[in-house]
């Protein structure tokens, strides 16, 4: 019959095998169920906004919530399913995942779904900023309180819980500074304190970084970047245990969240190649994170991956995996010398997101959003402050050096 045949089993149910498979296999197999493919390699595009019953009494026996039984479209088709199931299988200890229109909408719905008025969250300094726009635009009005704290301050951390404490957003590394928190440890104490962790995983994804089996409650991703891998969809996800789960999918389908079958058949086609291309990009920004640290005009390079960066014992204690993104700081304060580095590259284009397959630029200064930490950090020359953070596509590396080359020469020019 084939290796196909092996997988036909129950809606929900991990196979047996998974556990034997290495990553790059699972993401081959994962969420190709035969029930969902029929023929052919991969899920058809089910496209529908109503799903029929066969009659009155189908009707009214109802059908339960859960992936793989047709109910109404906002509940989702095989195609979505699919996304959903292999993005399960891909993370070890998960009982199931959510899927959201976008990232943020991804970190919106779970913190809906774990807070309630007059709960507290502790949310990490280095956080995503629309993270940090969340917590006075959407949290606070429902009256939820949020805390930030520093991310690399373990000991400091447990006294931040009170009594009111019902959560902790964790983002590791950070999106722009990169710092490396010691997040078995920061989870550890959340579940001590009857906190849920929530790690924002979207920098490493399962494959760099189980979050689950290091110890948090929830894992949640962009798959607008590395999954998507394409920059041509928007969507987010979060992947729990069985209960946080059930209150995750409840929320959701409250809140009428869905995503489209296409962009989850761009998402499943992204995620195919999602261990290659990980692999290449990391590749490649390390070997231009350590050209970079050689360089005259460059304070600091934060890349964890790298031996003596910020955050990289803990990089190599915990993770299993890195990617393409990193940042490094000029020296001085010129923020007209910034922009001339910006505007003379030629292959990175100037945007916002990342882990697509094309090469990326942008300024950052963190400090205007830091609450708990300071930027530049203690030890740092206060002048070297001006944030770059590159992320690095499948280009050949050696034009991207000479191209980052290019920008560096403009810094000091007039």
């Amino acid at each position: 019959m084939g290796c196909r045949s092996r997988h036909a089993q129950g809606y929900g149910n991990r196979r047996l095998s998974d556990d034997q498979h290495k990553p790059a296999t699972r993401i081959v197999e994962a969420g190709r169920r035969p029930e969902w493919t029929g023929s052919v390699v991969n899920p058809p595009v089910w496209r529908g906004s109503t799903h029929l019953y066969a009659d009155s009494v189908d009707l009214a026996r109802g059908r339960p919530n859960e992936d793989g039984h047709f109910y109404y479209g906002r509940r989702g088709s095989p195609t979505q399913w699919a996304l959903a199931d292999a993005l399960t299988e891909l993370e070890p200890g998960a009982a199931g995942t959510v899927l959201y229109p976008s990232g943020v909408a991804a970190i919106s719905g779970v913190l809906l779904s774990v807070l309630e008025s007059g709960d507290t969250v502790l949310m990490t300094d280095n956080a995503y900023e629309p993270s940090r726009v969340m917590a006075k635009s959407l949290l606070a009005p429902l009256g939820i309180e949020t805390c930030f704290f520093d991310p690399l301050d373990v000991e400091g951390f447990a006294a931040l819980f009170t009594d009111r404490t019902r959560a902790v957003l964790l983002e590791s590394p950070g999106s722009l500074s990169m710092e490396v928190a010691d997040v078995p440890a920061l989870a550890a104490i959340a579940r001590e304190k009857g906190a849920i962790s929530i790690l924002d995983n979207t920098w490493a994804t399962a494959l760099g970084f189980p979050a689950l089996t290091r110890g948090c409650d929830i894992s949640l991703m962009s798959l607008t970047k590395h999954v998507g891998g394409h920059s041509d969809l928007m969507m987010g996800c979060a992947s729990a245990g069985d209960a946080l789960y059930a209150r995750l999918r409840l929320k959701s389908q409250a809140l009428g969240l869905v995503v489209s079958p296409d962009d989850a058949a761009l998402a499943l086609r992204g995620l195919r190649t999602l261990g290659v291309r990980l692999d290449r990009e990391t590749a490649s920004a390390f070997g231009l994170a350590q050209w970079l640290s050689t360089r005259p005009e460059v304070a600091h390079v934060l890349c964890p991956m790298l031996p003596g960066a910020p955050g990289h014992d803990l990089w190599q204690r915990d993770f299993t995996g890195g990617c393409g993104l990193f940042s490094f700081v000029l020296k001085g304060s010129d923020p007209a010398g910034r922009a001339r580095f910006i505007d003379a590259l030629e292959l990175f284009g100037i945007g916002y997101s990342w882990g697509g397959y094309e090469s990326l630029v942008i300024p950052f200064d963190p400090a205007r959003t830091r609450s708990a930490t300071s930027w530049p950090p203690a030890g740092w020359n206060q002048d070297d402050r001006l944030g770059i953070r590159l992320s690095i596509g499948l280009e050949d590396p050696e034009d991207l050096m000479r191209d980052l080359e290019r920008g560096l020469e403009a810094v000091g020019s007039i």
